[in-house]
């Protein structure tokens, strides 16, 4: 059985993972997702009972200790061999300067380098060295490297003698390389196995997944997914709307936490990777009403297909060990991506306060000079995953009249707006110092703008408004994005405009690409000509 929830559990390298959605998770996520692309509004779907939206104190205690974030496997793996990869590449330059017999680095030396980066990976590769259980291993681990890198050397000096290639380089710089490279490839080692032990026991190092739906189905699957040697899934709990009678309050060990609306506040705070819904895949209609509820999360939702004793093609399903399941939602933006998309925000975030500084050092004077009280405003506002986080602007307002909590929606000839705000706010420049929001990490350069906590259109929540809404909360807010680009900024006085804001900001998620990113970020000065709806 895994390790208790309350305890972080070592975890182990997954097996790698078929890609891809079988039709019938295309079906499922085409139904559910309607909601959001279709009109205002409740949907036309019924909604599960969630008379009890309020955690038990043993479920908000648990979420409390699973916080903190997590290392991506595939991230960790992947500068694993980026480090490998510089440190053979940077001690075969080094080995030039610690043996005087050595002619300088040429050609032959670049080529011989080049090769052996070759196939020092290929060689650790299949020794396994860049699996996370062996990673968890000091000497294994170490003694695994050293031989595929004395290989590297073998292979060298069998061709050199066979066939007189390299025979023109330095023995001096060869042994050099060998013993320079070999030290730092151990070392490297070392501090890779401290690491994952710390990371596995801080609990960074899982995929932490929750089983929604009870029951036999549910037992077996937890009882098959502990025996899988390879399985880092970490059980966090059991949700389920039936009652005790036909959903046990304890499966296999495990406790039921709550109902599927307390299962949405319980990953608002806890860091929850997975969500595997155990429910037979012929119960199409109460697997779609769950996903309604489920897909505003920012996590992977995959339907267990155990139960069903279904076997799919590799790429229609992805498996833990032998387990099948349906891919049906996948974490947006995650991975190197995720990686990729913070290196664009600083680069762009930076260069852009830069040449805009001159802008905000007028517009800071003006705002003192125009009326009293200070030159920013703070404002909560939502963020990744509904946490409310604090947003800058130039205070466009009169102090006495400000609306931290946006009770009221600002309207064209607002008089609460001063002079210099009018044309700040029109020109969007009462938005730049959010470029120190995305350099602090609260905000990303491009996404769904974050909207105010209370917002509201005729009285309305704007979650109340659009059934879906939180979806837009699956990747972090952005200082522009898809939906400003395309005129829907400003002003919201009608269901139809965030509605609309809403669609663009889920289709901006499900087709998020760097180039993405970079065409918004250009349009954007040019979509702030349209000042129509900019009060």
């Amino acid at each position: 059985m895994n390790t208790p929830v309350f305890k972080p559990s070592d975890a182990v390298e997954p097996k790698p993972v078929a890609g891809g959605t079988s039709a019938l998770g295309h079906r499922l996520e085409k139904h559910f997702r309607h909601t959001v692309h279709g009109a205002t509004g409740q949907s036309n779907v019924e909604v599960l009972s969630a008379a009890n939206t309020s955690l038990s104190a043993d479920a908000f205690e648990i979420a409390q200790g699973l916080g903190g974030k997590g290392v991506s496997v595939t991230v960790l793996t992947g500068m694993v061999r980026l480090t490998d990869v510089l440190l053979i590449a940077g001690t075969a330059l080094f080995a030039v300067f610690t043996s005087p017999e050595a002619a300088g680095f040429g050609l032959g030396n670049l080529f011989v380098t080049g090769a052996a980066i070759l196939f020092a990976l290929a060689f650790f590769q299949a020794a396994d060295v860049y699996q996370v259980p062996v990673m968890r291993q000091g000497l294994s681990q170490i003694g695994r490297v050293a031989a595929g890198w004395t290989l590297v050397f073998a292979m060298f000096a069998l061709l050199r003698t066979t066939t007189g290639i390299g025979t023109e380089l330095s023995d001096a710089w060869i042994g050099a390389w060998f013993a320079v490279s070999l030290t730092g490839l151990c070392l490297s080692r070392f501090i890779v196995y401290r690491l994952v032990r710390h990371w596995m026991k801080s609990g960074r190092l899982e995929r932490r997944a929750i089983i929604v739906g009870g029951g036999t189905a549910a037992q077996e699957l937890i009882h098959d997914l502990e025996a899988q040697p390879d399985n880092d899934i970490r059980i966090c709990g059991i949700f389920d709307d039936r009652n005790n009678e036909r959903s046990p309050p304890v499966v296999a060990g495990y406790p039921k936490l709550g109902n599927i609306s307390a299962l949405v506040e319980f990953a608002r705070l806890a860091r929850i990777d997975m969500l595997i819904v155990c429910i037979p895949l012929r119960a199409e209609q109460r697997v779609l009403e769950l996903l309604k509820k489920l897909w505003v999360l920012p996590v992977d939702i995959r339907l267990s297909a155990h139960t069903d004793k279904v076997r799919f093609r590799n790429r229609g399903s992805s498996f833990i060990g032998t387990v099948p399941f349906v891919d049906v939602v996948e974490k947006p933006i995650a991975d190197w991506d995720m990686v990729a998309k913070r290196i664009f925000d600083l680069v762009f975030a930076s260069l852009a306060i830069i040449t805009l500084l001159p802008v905000m050092i007028a517009a800071a004077i003006a705002v003192k000079l125009d009326s009293k009280g200070p030159i920013l405003f703070r404002q909560k506002r939502y963020g990744f995953n509904n946490e409310i986080i604090e947003v800058l602007k130039f205070r466009s307002m009169y102090t006495e009249m400000a609306d931290p909590d946006a009770k009221k929606v600002v309207t064209k000839g607002d008089p609460r707006v001063t002079r210099v705000g009018r044309f700040i706010r029109k020109t969007s420049i009462d938005e730049l110092p959010q470029l120190f929001n995305v350099l602090g990490g609260s905000l990303s350069l491009v996404g769904p703008r974050p909207h105010a906590v209370n917002a509201h259109t005729n009285n309305k929540t704007w979650d109340d408004v659009v059934d879906g809404y939180f979806a837009r909360h699956k990747v972090k807010p952005g200082v522009t994005g898809y939906a400003q680009i395309n005129g829907w900024r400003g002003e919201v006085d009608t269901p139809e405009k965030i509605q609309k804001r809403v669609e663009c900001d889920v289709y901006y998620i499900e087709n998020w690409s760097i180039l993405f990113d970079l065409k918004i970020l250009i349009q954007t000065p040019f979509r702030l000509l349209n000042t129509e709806n900019a009060y």
